[in-house]
């Protein structure tokens, strides 16, 4: 238990609040594991925190805000003197209710330190306040037709010059692209952390993989230019590793993901995603080992009972690494997140008791 206990004084986020984030009006979680898996019903906002989280790394980033509004299509039409429309980020979006006021006001961070903190203001021009650790900083997001181009490219560009983002990378609901394969790649080629990769598909195929790797046009910035490849035993060419299906396609990614994230968060939404019931408990035990290693924060979603189940046995297996699982519930407008100890985790995946 001591060695878990140091563990969790390491992470970025040992806690985790969220206040006016979207669909999240008040939300805390008094701790977080290395490894934490958020369940819930369907709609009640687990993705919204895994959202909240890549904020918190970006420290109020417009890029990830817009990223985030982008996914979930929430934009406004700007209309010029010609008539002519163009589609831009709605920002209101990002507050609870989507119709901020002038005190209306973002906070995420841990429980017991000062949030990033996110305020919308408008003094003749639309901008969003950040702070942070005595910081401010402000970002215009005037879309009016003459000031869009300028002043929004600028925002992207210049908005967290001033305060250095933690690592945060991202997976999910669906499959990484070729171009997310190649970036992750990139970052762990000619390195230990190759084998990872390896081993992760080897939790399907057994030791009969022997290598992976990324070829195609290391300059090219299209996707699809550039894809992953396995090298099998006894077979003399490689094989595109999509041809393998879906499970190994997010093995792999998961893999690679959590090596190019050293240092930082990985969040993966719906987790169980293309992982078949029969490997989960050894997906988790990859993911939890490697989390330690590479001293990465993983928050995970799921709405599967077989995830749950293998990240029980897995945080029972390893006593080195706190496996954490948090399910969201709804009281009206209330959010609570319950937490399940790890002695609750086995009992629940022996008997088969409904956690989600």
């Amino acid at each position: 238990m001591s060695a878990k206990r140091s563990n969790r004084t390491a992470l970025q986020l040992p806690s985790l609040s969220i206040k006016g984030f979207r669909g999240i009006a008040d939300l805390s979680i008094p701790r977080l594991g290395r490894v934490t898996l958020i369940a819930g019903k369907n709609g009640i906002g687990k993705t919204t925190l895994l959202n909240a989280v890549r904020v918190y790394a970006a420290r109020g980033s417009f890029s990830v805000l817009e990223d985030i509004l982008q996914n979930g299509e929430e934009l406004t039409v700007m209309v010029d003197e010609d008539g002519g429309e163009m589609s831009v980020p709605d920002v209101e979006a990002i507050f609870h209710g989507r119709d901020p006021t002038s005190d209306s006001r973002i906070s995420i961070g841990p429980c017991e330190k000062r949030p990033l903190s996110i305020e919308i203001r408008d003094d003749g021009e639309l901008s969003l306040i950040i702070k942070f650790q005595g910081t401010e900083r402000k970002i215009p997001v005037d879309f009016s037709f003459h000031r869009y181009r300028s002043r929004y490219r600028r925002s992207r560009n210049d908005d967290s010059a001033h305060l250095p983002e933690i690592q945060c990378g991202s997976l999910g609901p669906g499959l990484p692209s070729n171009d997310d394969m190649a970036r992750f790649w990139d970052g762990v080629a000619l390195t230990d952390d190759e084998t990872r990769a390896v081993h992760a598909l080897r939790l399907i195929y057994g030791d009969d993989v022997e290598r992976v790797g990324v070829i195609g046009n290391e300059r090219s910035r299209y996707i699809g230019d550039r894809r992953a490849i396995v090298k099998f035993k006894g077979q003399a060419r490689p094989v595109p590793l999509k041809s393998l299906g879906d499970g190994a396609v997010r093995l792999c990614g998961v893999a690679l993901a959590l090596a190019h994230s050293r240092g930082g968060f990985l969040i993966i939404d719906e987790a169980e995603n293309g992982v078949h019931h029969s490997v989960q408990r050894d997906f988790w035990k990859m993911v939890m080992k490697t989390a330690r290693e590479n001293d990465v924060q993983v928050l995970a979603t799921t709405y599967g009972w077989d995830c749950v189940a293998g990240f029980a046995q897995a945080a029972t297996d390893l006593e080195e690494v706190e496996g954490m699982l948090i399910r969201l519930q709804r009281d009206g407008d209330r959010m609570h997140a319950v937490e399940y100890s790890e002695k609750d985790l086995q009992i629940a995946a022996k008997q088969g008791i409904e956690v989600r």
